[in-house]
């Protein structure tokens, strides 16, 4: 199984020189094809800085970051936007999903932005819906559905261009209990169809969804458990 995602020896440092903060402190791991991996950590243990790193909404101090193959750890913010584009399904907590537009036309957005033609866009759309359980809901507005409904749509969005990486922060924090089960046996049922995860977290009890848990604390990886 090939490494999907490398870093190596990974700095973020803000107010460098005298009051400067370590937010990532030497991070080193990797993540093969296919995984489901957990990183969990509290408020200000450095794990929205590593997911913003992962994402490629930012680049590191000094480090290196290898996604699928491609070194992407100084990009300018244009090649990033192209490798978010091409490479990641982002799935966030408050679902980010366009108020006027329809569930199928949210799913539809990204693929606009990649340049896929009409039809063959509507079908992938249409499929990852219904791959959420969605397919009676695609005409509907985000207004028009529960929370639950909505972060599926989301993930739809996020799968729909079968991106290699899934990259999901705090996908359940806006849901109550029961949508968050139903979120999170599709993020399983993905996995077990071949998708790779990365699942950013404070919470254990959702991190224990996971096959791999990456604790992270002080900027430093603390623990890195495979079930």
């Amino acid at each position: 199984m090939s490494s999907l995602i490398e870093v190596s020896d990974m700095y973020k440092i803000y107010n460098p020189g005298e009051n400067e903060v370590h937010a990532l402190d030497g991070i080193s791991f990797s993540v093969n094809e296919g995984e489901f991996v957990a990183i969990v950590g509290h408020s200000g243990s450095g794990k929205s800085t590593l997911m913003n790193m992962l994402g490629c909404l930012d680049v590191p101090t000094a480090g290196t970051y290898i996604l699928n193959g491609r070194d992407v750890s100084d990009l300018t913010d244009n090649e990033l936007s192209e490798v978010r584009n091409e490479y990641i399904g982002f799935i966030f907590q408050g679902f980010n999903l366009i108020p006027n537009l329809t569930a199928i036309e949210n799913v539809e957005l990204p693929l606009i932005y990649r340049h896929v033609d009409r039809n063959k866009r509507r079908k992938l759309a249409e499929d990852a819906l219904e791959k959420v359980g969605l397919g009676n809901r695609m005409k509907h507005k985000p207004a028009e559905m529960s929370g639950g409904q909505q972060q599926r749509v989301a993930i739809a969005r996020a799968i729909a261009a079968t991106p290699p990486l899934i990259l999901a922060d705090e996908p359940t924090g806006n849901l109550d209990s029961k949508s968050t089960k139903d979120i999170m046996n599709i993020l399983n049922e993905l996995n077990e169809q071949g998708n790779t995860i990365v699942l950013i977290t404070h919470d254990d009890g959702i991190a224990a969804n996971a096959k791999r848990v990456v604790r992270i604390m002080d900027g430093k990886i603390e623990e890195d458990i495979t079930r």
